[in-house]
């Protein structure tokens, strides 16, 4: 069980004391079921990405058999093509409720993977999950459209959809970036991942019309930052261009526009953001913004309406939701695997286009 010397890197002020960052490892941990699985809470359902988030939150905390124990159940229940499905009631891998195979949720293991491996040096963990994360880049790279962008899943009874979502197509870029490097500490070169990662990054940074049209989203907005394939000026302009439409002073981040619902997920991620900018101040005071959020036992609630009733909703506590928030804070408190996953050290940049060079 965490204590206040394991999560001291996880005290931020106006954000979490020791006593709050113990409570929410805590809290955490009493989520996951006994094979490993992380529901966004006990009775509701789990998605591969939000699961491997949450993982990656506990090996900040310093919970590590808690995290290997969450990448072995996706070992254990990884589809013969790469995939896993995108729902499974309360994690019961007998019970999928959404038989989809989403491409950004599919690729989202090799990020924890790494982050797992860069916290504890555990060589044969990295041993034992390589095939998990080959297989699962390769599902995902046989999506890839001719102009980089990634399609977005396989319907049920396998028919492609092509359509690319920016949000989803930047994270597979953090995550191809994350399985590189982890090949790459194998000896393991794998060149078509070098060449998908660059075709993906110049779609991100070049061509938005091969994405579909979801611009209200805030995470459309920030996501191209916290995956990498924006960086320097680009990402100062593009977060600066978007600030005032989806960040509510001293509540949160705006899911979208126009709703008046703020929500904890994106507020963090996009602290996250921040952070790998270089802009901790400003990480930091969206981190102080969603404190409201934080609920009795420690985890978060997912969101807020701040017109009209002015009321959470839903009335969910989603260990997402604290994962978020823990990793954003283990970012800005120089958690060392935390730091070179997001911040990009290590991290192979991929081979852009010939085109384009």
């Amino acid at each position: 069980m965490s204590t206040p010397e394991r999560t001291e890197h996880l005290v931020l002020p106006g954000v979490l004391t020791a006593a709050q960052a113990v409570e929410t490892v805590a809290a955490l941990l009493a989520e996951q079921r006994e094979d490993g699985a992380l529901p966004w809470f006990r009775g509701h359902h789990l998605d591969p990405w939000d699961h491997t988030e949450t993982a990656m939150a506990l090996d900040a905390a310093g919970e590590h058999t808690a995290a290997a124990r969450a990448y072995a159940w996706l070992a254990r229940h990884q589809n013969e093509d790469g995939s896993w499905y995108a729902a499974y009631q309360d994690g019961d891998p007998e019970h999928p409720t959404d038989l989809g195979r989403e491409t950004n949720f599919c690729a989202y293991v090799a990020v924890g993977v790494w982050h797992h491996y860069l916290a504890t040096g555990d060589d044969a963990f990295a041993d034992r999950m390589w095939p998990t994360v080959y297989a699962a880049i390769e599902f995902v790279l046989r999506l890839q459209q001719p102009g980089g962008q990634i399609g977005w899943k396989r319907e049920a009874d396998g028919t492609p959809v092509t359509d690319a979502l920016l949000t989803g197509s930047s994270s597979v870029h953090h995550a191809l970036r994350c399985a590189l490097a982890l090949a790459e500490q194998r000896e393991e070169p794998q060149p078509d991942w070098e060449l998908a990662a660059g075709a993906l990054g110049h779609a991100i940074r070049s061509h938005p019309e091969r994405f579909l049209d979801k611009s209200r989203y805030s995470m459309d907005w920030y996501y191209p930052v916290l995956g990498g394939a924006v960086t320097g000026p680009d990402a100062t302009r593009r977060i600066k261009a978007g600030w005032d439409r989806f960040v509510v002073p001293g509540l949160g981040v705006r899911c979208v526009v126009p709703n008046p619902w703020v929500t904890g997920g994106e507020s963090c991620e996009l602290a996250l953001a921040l952070w790998v900018m270089g802009e901790s101040d400003r990480a930091l005071e969206i981190l102080q913004s969603v404190r409201h959020l934080r609920a009795e036992g420690g985890l978060y609630w997912t969101g807020y309406v701040f017109e009209g009733e002015r009321a959470v909703w839903p009335e969910e506590r989603t260990t997402w939701t604290a994962g978020a928030l823990l990793l954003a804070v283990a970012a800005l408190g120089g958690d060392e695997a935390t730091t070179a996953v997001f911040g990009g050290e290590r991290l192979p940049t991929g081979l852009e286009p010939a085109c384009c060079r």
